[in-house]
């Protein structure tokens, strides 16, 4: 089993950054484990949808079109963790964001997600 910890959401600007990070225990995906793991978010009355995602070894990220170029993920398997920096925000990027991982699968869908944490909040006021 796997848990996912997010942290790092609050309240913003219009234009502000925010870092978020996730902390996996329980199993690791280092080196020799493939794995991704990502960032989706929520907004209210709306589906969750996916945000970024990372390879295992960090070499290869994909994002959504909406955070493309304001957007970096990275991974630090030693420690287990996966961030995402989030700069020139708008009040559209206002959700709850998870933490989303999967030892075989990319996670760009909701369906290829095994592991999900418990959401931070991320308000942007305009």
């Amino acid at each position: 089993q796997v848990q996912l910890v997010e942290s790092g959401g609050g309240l913003v600007q219009a234009g502000g950054s925010l870092r978020l990070s996730c902390a996996a225990s329980g199993r690791t995906f280092s080196s020799g484990s493939m794995g991704s793991m990502g960032w989706f978010r929520q907004a209210p009355g709306k589906e969750r949808e996916f945000v970024a995602v990372i390879n295992w070894s960090g070499r290869w990220t994909r994002y959504a079109d909406s955070v493309k170029g304001r957007s970096t993920i990275s991974r630090d398997n030693a420690k287990n963790t996966v961030n995402l920096q989030m700069n020139s925000l708008k009040p559209e990027d206002t959700a709850v964001y998870y933490c989303a991982a999967d030892p075989t699968r990319v996670v760009v869908t909701t369906n290829s997600v095994s592991y999900w944490g418990q959401g931070t909040q991320v308000t942007v006021s305009s």
